[in-house]
């Protein structure tokens, strides 16, 4: 294993799943990409049903009859190992957002703390590159790494039963996008009409791992 490798943790879940982590106490770009690329190699081995990329992680769900957990944990490993490090090419897409005003409540807030103006919050927010780490909590949710440091707050300690779609939210060190209607402890800073899954679609879910995300300012509302 080369040197500035983190040293994988596989272990099972389940009757028919493998949990290979690779995790810290911070996220890791560099390895997040790597985690895509052996999901991409992984999705290809035999009884390997399913892939599902996690933070630094990935989840693999495997059919028992056609390769156990010890050999698919040696392949995995083994990949890992001479997993080439190039960046997964995602696409460019661009959200289009409406910032504060009743769309985006926690703003003022967020950049009083965060020691800016709310037009310099906004625009830290917009100029970022962000990329989808990868999908999780709920359908076409996207967990976005790329947040500038100054702009991380904490979740709420009181999470609002009630986050519309759209809305354009913050919490720890990453950013994201509400698909759907539905709890959430993270902050809202504005809104977005872009549709994040549809599952009538032939691909449900508009975002898929390794994309790259730009936030455009569509609107600004005191």
């Amino acid at each position: 294993m080369r040197k500035h490798d983190a040293v994988p943790s596989i272990t099972t879940s389940g009757s028919r799943g493998l949990f290979f982590d690779v995790a810290a106490e911070r996220f890791s770009e560099a390895l997040q990409q790597r985690i895509l690329g052996l999901a991409r190699a992984a999705s290809a081995l035999p009884g390997v049903a399913e892939v599902v990329p996690g933070m630094n992680n990935l989840m693999l769900v495997y059919t028992p009859g056609k390769v156990s957990s010890k050999a698919l944990a040696d392949v995995l490993l083994d990949l890992w190992q001479n997993l080439e490090g190039s960046e997964v090419v995602g696409r460019d897409i661009e959200v289009p957002v409406i910032y504060g005003g009743a769309v985006g409540e926690d703003l003022p807030l967020l950049a009083e703390q965060a020691g800016l103006s709310r037009d310099e919050f906004v625009q830290r927010h917009s100029q970022a590159v962000y990329s989808v780490a990868c999908l999780g909590a709920m359908a076409g949710f996207p967990y976005l790494s790329g947040l500038d440091p100054r702009l991380a707050s904490p979740r709420r300690s009181v999470p609002r039963l009630r986050l519309e779609q759209g809305a354009v939210i913050i919490g720890g060190v990453q950013a994201g996008i509400m698909p759907c209607s539905a709890p959430s402890g993270w902050h809202v800073i504005g809104r977005t009409e872009l549709a994040l899954f549809d599952p009538f679609a032939s691909t449900p879910a508009l975002l898929h791992p390794g994309d790259r995300l730009h936030f455009t300012v569509a609107g600004l509302e005191a």
